[in-house]
């Protein structure tokens, strides 16, 4: 039995600080995507947050990228920033339905980030759940779920996301608490601890660390160590990874995610 593809990137790929650094000096801007897309696996769109694209973005982006590249796209905060998440079908159809799928096999998970100051509300949420679509236009959906308060960590919000088949984001956060159950049949983690002091991100005995867990991840198994609300552990069998370093040291994170990618291979 094979293990599940290990995708590891970026969030975006339009940063100024990134010219000179992680672009080649001279390089135009119309042509960061194909330069960053040759370097990582993955880069999660987070431009898709704040604004609707037309569905010939969507495909202009994949045609820029290799066959084997993969974007996550990071949800309209209209579906997840509202007081009563059950009534969010609009915006949840409306985003679904601006093109995403013109990625085709090239779209990964779709990222639903929730404030900090939202609370588990366990019929609401449950509601939410049920929203998000298994498909569009014959193209399967996968959604990863990042919730960023303390009152998630229980059990009915784990047995909730294993129902739906949704993965819980396990955020290495300086400042919210993590959530590391494996609920889905992919694993999806956001490493927001970087620091531009450190020139990989995290330090080298981290991104070793890293690397292990995505590789562990890949194969089904869960790494010891982080935090998890459960004590059992999943059924074991290779889940594709996603790794995304952002937020914290963002400078650094594109040499984090070429580092940690070659940790991963072989």
């Amino acid at each position: 039995m094979s293990d599940g593809s290990i995708r590891i990137g970026i969030g975006g790929w339009t940063f100024e600080p990134w010219r000179g650094t992680f672009y080649p000096e001279g390089l135009s801007q119309k042509k960061e995507l194909e330069f960053a897309s040759r370097q990582l696996t993955a880069i999660e769109i987070n431009g898709t947050y704040y604004s609707g694209f037309k569905p010939a973005t969507f495909a202009g982006w994949a045609s820029t990228v290799p066959d084997d590249f993969m974007f996550t796209v990071k949800a309209s905060r209209f579906c997840t920033n509202r007081k009563v998440l059950a009534e969010a079908g609009e915006s949840v159809a409306r985003f679904v339905g601006q093109g995403i799928v013109e990625l085709g096999e090239k779209l990964g998970p779709i990222l639903w980030q929730f404030m900090a100051t939202k609370k588990f509300d366990a019929q609401d949420f449950g509601a939410f759940l049920k929203l998000l679509p298994a498909a569009h236009e014959g193209v399967k959906l996968r959604h990863a779920i990042q919730v960023r308060h303390e009152s998630f960590a229980v059990p009915e919000f784990i047995a909730m996301c294993r129902d739906a088949g949704a993965a819980i984001v396990f955020a290495d956060s300086p400042e919210y608490p993590a959530i590391a159950d494996v609920t889905a049949d992919f694993v999806y983690a956001r490493l927001e601890k970087g620091e531009d002091a450190n020139p990989l991100c995290y330090p080298e005995p981290d991104i070793d660390r890293w690397a292990d867990a995505a590789k562990l991840w890949a194969a089904g198994g869960v790494p010891a160590g982080l935090p998890y609300v459960e004590a059992r552990t999943p059924p074991e069998q290779p889940r594709d990874t996603f790794v995304f370093f952002i937020h914290g040291g963002k400078v650094r994170a594109p040499a984090a995610a070429q580092a940690l990618i070659e940790r991963t291979r072989g």
